[in-house]
């Protein structure tokens, strides 16, 4: 997809706009010590950022500002919807695994679905941590960066939180439920 597929138009990016500062404003406790005006002076510049902000929105993902890299001068975003975004489940991990199914293939996979949408999957660690910010996937899950060495072998995993606990599982790659998807993050 090119630059020029990847902007919004004024309207669009205007209520896009108004959506995030209203999640900000309501979830402050996911980013103590931001304003809400430094996020936008920096969002307002990045259009290609805010075309896959708006993917995010769009497939459910609810995107919020979880923190700010202090090197980098960028904005944290992950998917803060309550499960699993719902635009993005039923879809194995990765290309090489929808390949190798034979029957009843999904019709998408996570890593490129995310990869279109110009966001990474969560690292396990990443997940973790945006669970220290609220209660998230208690009945789903979301696929998660796999290490090189278990996709090596098949695998792939995914995490949720049941019991009060978060949980990191494993799974074949080219499995797929209605329950499962992924989270993604993006810098700004």
């Amino acid at each position: 997809m090119s630059k020029k597929n990847k902007a919004l138009s004024l309207e669009q990016c205007e209520e896009l706009l108004q959506t995030l500062q209203e999640r900000f404003e309501k979830n402050m406790n996911r980013h103590q010590g931001l304003d809400w005006t430094s996020v936008q002076a920096k969002l307002e510049t990045k259009a290609e950022k805010l075309w896959s902000l708006n993917e995010m929105e769009n497939t459910g993902g609810e995107p919020d500002v979880v923190g700010y890299d202090e090197n980098t001068g960028e904005f944290i975003f992950y998917d803060c919807a309550t499960e699993s975004p719902k635009g993005r489940r039923s879809v194995c991990y990765d290309r090489e695994a929808l390949e190798s199914r034979k029957k009843h293939q999904p019709e998408n996979t996570a890593i490129d679905m995310a990869t279109v949408m110009g966001i990474e999957l969560l690292t396990e660690e990443q997940y973790r941590a945006l669970q220290e910010l609220g209660t998230f996937d208690l009945k789903t899950s979301s696929w998660v960066q796999t290490p090189a060495n278990i996709r090596k072998l098949g695998g792939a995993i995914f995490c949720d939180r049941r019991y009060d606990t978060v949980f990191m599982y494993h799974n074949g790659a080219d499995s797929y439920y209605a329950a499962r998807g992924f989270r993604g993050a993006l810098k700004v």
